[in-house]
């Protein structure tokens, strides 16, 4: 309905779900799959919140306005799992989630994906937004996924 995915897109969420990757994400990022979602430490994160995590469906829809409902549902149980795996590994004092849609509401990869981030009292994120996002090394992303799956029930492959 309201699509804006290019002609022959190649969906780099739909590779990590599929079970491969692309340069900016890894299966060792993942922190958590089972039949129907996948979520993933970023590939991009801010300096005061580092660990952000990023949830998909395994099957590709682009947008809110696509996805159907059930997978609503399965999303969010995923986050609050995630949410209170970050509050026990991070010991962060909040958590904010966060989904974009379309060009004008921020969304820059075509596959409905929901962030989940660790607050800090002061951490300035929504200040640092726009500005302060950077690539965070594998290494890195690897570290932050293995502290949330000690806090996760072990995933199932796709």
């Amino acid at each position: 309905m309201y699509n804006h995915a290019p002609d022959g897109y190649d969906c780099p969420f739909c590779a990590l779900a599929g079970g491969t990757g692309d340069a900016l994400s890894t299966q060792a990022d993942i922190v958590f799959r089972d039949a129907t979602v996948t979520a993933f430490v970023a590939s991009h994160q801010w300096p005061n919140n580092a660990g952000a995590v990023i949830i998909i469906p395994n099957k590709h829809f682009e947008n809110i306005y696509d996805l159907p409902m059930h997978l609503g549902a399965d999303i969010q149980r995923i986050a609050a799992m995630v949410a209170l795996a970050m509050k026990a590994a991070y010991r962060c004092d909040g958590i904010s989630t966060r989904q974009h849609n379309e060009p004008a509401g921020n969304q820059d990869v075509w596959h409905y994906h929901l962030h989940v981030t660790p607050r800090y009292t002061g951490d300035t994120f929504y200040s640092l937004y726009l500005t302060q996002r950077r690539l965070m090394p594998a290494e890195e992303r690897v570290d932050y996924a293995r502290r949330l799956r000690a806090y996760l029930p072990p995933f199932a492959s796709a």
